[in-house]
């Protein structure tokens, strides 16, 4: 087919977009203890939730396991992923002398610390976050059982049962719709008015911004495509508030592969966004397939900039790969 013969299509490609720097961080660390220890590097759960990702650390020499138990003894190090891990996870590890490299997100790392120091000042610990999530797991876990009360809704924010309204504390998951968890936190600050929240919003600027960005392009587009996995709650956020702010078809796609083009046909402005823990990559290669069934025009609309790093572990900067 010719490009005279194709449809125009313009893409909007959103920006901010794909990786943040708390994803970065936890990649790096992978692939620099493969450089300076060689293969096998074990990591407990997804290092993100990207399978692309996941796929190309394996055929580097990672071995992904859900838990410790399935690592055997010695001295390979041991990762634990990006979204936190509940405290006994490194305190198992440490019981059986591993190697630990503690790639969770620093912004995850944060979110423990306020909800460590509240409870340590006697406050009740409400998290707002979905219930199974990892970051939600590793959360809890920082505290005792039954110190920390998980809520999703606003419904569950106006249902809440408390020991003690006036020793209450809120934090929330990292990769949340802003949105949502407004509103939630303003019926538990209706029902609760003396509960305090965190020094700085949980929700994490990448999170943030990616919304955001989205929102400036969905009254434009007739469809979103979000780049990202299934399990990625960030990138499932994404698809909602792209249907939420006027965009008539919000999608998640992995790959290109997964495209239906039946269901793609006559369109002429889409727009794209990928989740933190997607590739740019991945976006590429679903405008090039976009591409070959369109006379493609892509304007990138840019939110704002991201310059935000991470340091890795020390243990990784201060040792010098081996000639």
């Amino acid at each position: 087919m010719t490009d005279q013969s194709r449809p125009p299509l313009t893409i909007l490609l959103a920006a901010p977009r794909g990786f943040c720097a708390g994803v970065v961080r936890a990649i790096d660390i992978v692939e620099r203890a493969l450089a300076l220890y060689g293969a096998p590097v074990y990591v407990r759960h997804e290092i993100v939730h990207n399978k692309f990702v996941v796929d190309d650390l394996k055929a580097k020499g990672a071995v992904f396991v859900e838990e410790l138990d399935e690592i055997p003894d010695g001295d390979r190090p041991v990762v634990f992923s990006a979204h936190g891990v509940p405290k006994s996870v490194p305190a198992a590890a440490s019981a059986r002398h591993m190697f630990q490299l503690d790639a969770t997100c620093p912004l995850v790392t944060k979110v423990h610390m306020e909800a460590q120091r509240h409870h340590a000042d006697g406050f009740e610990i409400i998290l707002i976050g979905h219930k199974g999530h990892p970051e939600v797991i590793g959360t809890m876990g920082q505290l005792p059982e039954g110190a920390v009360s998980l809520i999703e809704t606003v419904e569950d924010a106006e249902t809440l049962a408390v020991k003690d309204p006036q020793k209450l504390a809120y934090v929330t998951q990292t990769t949340l719709s802003v949105d949502d968890t407004k509103d939630v936190i303003a019926t538990l600050q209706k029902r609760f008015p003396a509960i305090k929240g965190p020094y700085k919003e949980d929700i994490c600027y990448a999170t943030t911004n990616r919304q955001e960005a989205v929102k400036s392009i969905a009254g434009r587009i007739e469809l979103l495509l979000v780049v990202g996995a299934p399990n990625s709650s960030n990138s499932r956020r994404l698809v909602e508030v792209g249907e939420r702010h006027g965009t008539p078809r919000s999608m998640l796609v992995q790959r290109a592969g997964e495209l239906d083009w039946a269901t793609l046909q006559g369109l002429s402005t889409i727009g794209i966004t990928a989740g933190a823990s997607a590739p740019e990559l991945l976006v590429n290669e679903i405008i090039d397939a976009f591409r070959a069934h369109y006379d493609v025009s892509v304007e990138m609309v840019t939110l704002r900039e991201e310059n935000v790093s991470f340091k890795l572990p020390r243990e990784l900067r201060e040792v010098q790969p081996a000639q």
